[in-house]
């Protein structure tokens, strides 16, 4: 069996990240899971969340929204709408997207799409936390 896993996080735009690594945590649809090396194969969607990565005792994180991951014994190919590594976000934008979503969601409901909003403060406070690791 291999101790180490391919992982490669792409976005329609850019090659985000790719490494062999120890261990890796996705934000399935269903919920966080784990992969290690010899995993059993699988597809999942993925919704707004982090991405775990571990390489030896270090651990990165990643953001992402959306989109896939395909896990083979292997490797692991994540295809996200978005992504970026945790120490490229930037934290003063994520803030000011938070409190723009903020905003909008204590609006009346005819003046905003709430579910847009909703999603925006999602995705924001996803990126905070991801950075937080820093």
């Amino acid at each position: 069996m291999a101790e180490k896993i391919l992982l490669s996080i792409l976005t329609p735009d850019r090659r985000v990240y790719e490494e062999s690594v120890e261990e890796v945590v996705l934000p399935g649809s269903e919920g966080y899971l784990g992969v290690l090396p010899g995993h059993a194969p699988l597809l999942t969607s993925l919704k707004i969340g982090e991405i775990s990565i571990r390489q030896g005792s270090a651990w990165r994180h990643a953001f992402v929204a959306w989109g896939f991951a395909e896990v083979l014994g292997d490797r692991v190919g994540v295809l996200a709408d978005v992504g970026e590594l945790g120490e490229k976000i930037d934290v003063e934008r994520a803030a000011k997207a938070r409190d723009r979503a903020n905003e909008r969601l204590m609006k009346p409901v005819s003046d905003v799409d709430h579910e847009r909003a909703r999603a925006a403060l999602e995705r924001a406070v996803a990126r905070m936390k991801v950075a937080s690791h820093k």
